[in-house]
C-alpha cells in the first residue's frame, strides 16, 4: 500500500467515525428529547444490567482470586450481592428505580455545583478574571441549591439538555463527516 492509499484510508475512517458518531448522538438525542421516560428507564435498564455483570465479577473475585484473606473475600462476596440486588430491584421496578436515579443523580450534581461554586470563589485571588469568576460561582450555586430543592424538575431539565445537546453535536457531526479533508 502506497502512503496516499493509507492516508485515504485514515481520512475515510475518520469520516465514517464522525458520521457514524454523529448519527447515534442525533438519534439519542431525539429519543431523548422526544421519548424522555422511555429512553430514561433504557439507562435504569442498562445500570440494571451493569449492576448485575458486576456483582457476578466481585462474587467471582472473592471466591477465586488467589492470596485474598477472608475478609477481602467475605467483602467482596457481599459487594457482589448488593450489586446483583440493586440490578434485580431495577429489573423488577424499571420507573421508579429510573425515579430515584434521577433524583439521586439530581442532588449529587447540585452539591457538586455548590462546592465547585465555592471553590472558585476560594480562589478567587489566584483567577485572572475576578468578575467572571464571581459569576460563575453565583450561577453555580444558585444552580446547584436549586438542583438539591427541586431534584425531579432538575433532572428533567438536565435531561432535555442533554437531548438537545446530542442533537446539535450529531448535526455538527454529520457535516464534519462529509466535509472531513476536503
Amino acid at each position: 500500500m502506497s502512503i496516499d492509499s493509507l492516508a485515504k484510508d485514515a481520512k475515510n475512517g475518520i469520516r465514517t467515525a464522525l458520521g457514524l458518531g454523529g448519527l447515534l448522538a442525533l438519534v439519542a438525542g431525539f429519543v431523548i428529547v422526544f421519548q424522555p421516560v422511555g429512553a430514561a428507564k433504557f439507562v435504569t435498564l442498562v445500570l440494571a444490567v451493569y449492576a448485575i455483570a458486576a456483582g457476578l465479577v466481585y462474587i467471582g473475585l472473592g471466591v477465586f482470586a488467589a492470596g485474598k484473606t477472608g475478609w477481602a473475600r467475605i467483602g467482596h462476596i457481599l459487594l457482589g450481592l448488593v450489586f446483583i440486588a440493586a440490578g434485580i430491584v431495577a429489573f423488577a421496578n424499571p420507573a421508579p428505580t429510573t425515579a430515584w436515579l434521577a433524583v439521586i443523580v439530581a442532588i449529587m450534581v447540585g452539591i457538586a455545583w455548590v462546592i465547585e461554586g465555592v471553590v472558585a470563589l476560594s480562589t478567587l485571588s489566584l483567577a485572572a478574571s475576578k468578575g467572571w469568576t464571581v459569576f460563575f460561582a453565583i450561577v453555580s450555586i444558585i444552580a446547584g441549591i436549586y438542583l438539591m430543592f427541586s431534584p425531579i424538575l432538575g433532572a428533567l431539565t438536565l435531561w432535555w439538555i442533554l437531548g438537545i445537546a446530542l442533537i446539535v453535536i450529531g448535526i455538527v457531526n454529520i457535516f464534519r463527516a462529509f466535509s472531513f479533508g476536503k
